[in-house]
């Protein structure tokens, strides 16, 4: 969702490079995007998961490395509810000239170029509007801005040899289903993805192709166990790249609020997402789509794990429900639907959440 702000900062000025400081998981989805001409892979000690221990060794030597590199400015992307500062402070001692970042916090001297934090307060916006605002306060303005992959052509062979072998190359009657994600708070429960597969499988003739990741094979099978359809699965078996060109060739995915769907959204593939009230900016960008939630006063939440113990925001939603929105989008025609959807509901505060104008795919 930071690759359309990225491909503003690089295309605002003839010749610009642009180096990309990530996780490993990021350098992965990096290697897919137009805009990035190289990655550094570093496991901040910041990090939500790193796989460090305490030593601050690794620390020091990034900021030879990015002191070495001669950078003139850095973009410093985060979420609201993360400071900008560790990140900016290893740019300070890294001597590179110009720091931008939203900051809620005075950062002095870490920041050269400080945008106040806004949100959640004054406003809430899409995570790709929120680093498209960091990039037009750096004179990289882009309006309509879709996120895009470009998966290489190997993993788009791939891709098709695997729909080719499961006889789904050229039909419009299929979907993607991706049931996992790494956050717990995020997944609708197994048996009523059952329930709404049984339903698209039997009653709409739909064929299902279930995705995931290798430590996803269980919970995948557990579903399929449950149809009486023939069912396809590719869990443990693709790439990010892979996953992208599978995207690329589908007709729609149904999954959680998770990658996939802004692998979808780059792809220009329809989403159904059973969307976890967690955070209120992630949705699919740029793509019809259907953004199904139960809304409950817990909502916005920002947990990996349901706080709560009860995950209605998510098991609220019938699965029939399910089953109706995939046949409805995957029968609405592309020109009438808006490339930029409006958001489904608005900020506890009653403000919208920014987004673009509506326009015809």
């Amino acid at each position: 969702m930071t690759g359309p702000a990225m491909k503003a900062l690089r295309q605002a000025r003839t010749g610009r490079s642009l180096t990309l400081l990530t996780s490993p998981a990021g350098a992965s989805a990096a290697r897919l995007m137009p805009a990035v001409d190289e990655s550094i892979v570093y496991e901040a000690p910041w990090m939500k998961h790193g796989g460090r221990g305490p030593e601050s060794a690794p620390d020091a030597a990034m900021v030879g490395r990015l002191r070495e590199g001669g950078f003139d400015a850095a973009a410093i992307f985060t979420v609201y509810s993360q400071s900008p500062l560790p990140a900016a402070l290893l740019c300070h001692l890294a001597e590179i000239p110009l720091r931008a970042a939203h900051c809620r916090e005075n950062p002095y001297r870490l920041l050269t170029d400080w945008l106040r934090e806004p949100e959640p307060g004054a406003l809430l916006r899409h995570e790709v509007r929120r680093q498209l605002d960091l990039a037009a306060s750096l004179g990289a303005r882009s309006d309509d801005a879709p996120i895009e992959l470009e998966p290489p052509p190997e993993a788009g062979r791939r891709a098709a040899a695997l729909l080719a072998e499961l006889s789904l190359s050229g039909r419009s009657d299929w979907l993607v289903v991706h049931p996992g994600s790494t956050a717990p708070s995020r997944r609708y429960p197994a048996e009523a993805y059952a329930a709404a597969c049984r339903e698209l499988a039997s009653e709409h003739g739909l064929g299902l192709v279930f995705t995931g990741s290798s430590e996803e094979r269980e919970l995948v099978e557990s579903i399929r166990a449950e149809l009486p359809a023939a069912t396809s699965s590719l869990a443990g078996e693709l790439d990010v790249a892979e996953l992208a060109a599978l995207l690329e060739q589908a007709p729609l995915l149904l999954a959680g609020n998770s990658g996939p769907v802004h692998l979808a959204a780059a792809a220009g593939t329809p989403v159904v997402v059973l969307y976890a009230l967690t955070n209120p900016q992630h949705t699919p960008w740029g793509v019809p789509s259907r953004v199904l939630f139960h809304d409950v006063p817990c909502r916005w939440c920002y947990g990996s794990v349901c706080r709560e113990g009860h995950h209605r925001c998510l098991r609220g939603v019938d699965p029939s429900e399910v089953a109706e929105a995939v046949v409805d989008l995957l029968g609405e025609p592309a020109q009438n639907s808006p490339r930029y959807s409006e958001q489904p509901w608005q900020t506890p505060g009653g403000l919208p959440l920014s987004s673009p104008s509506r326009k015809l795919r």
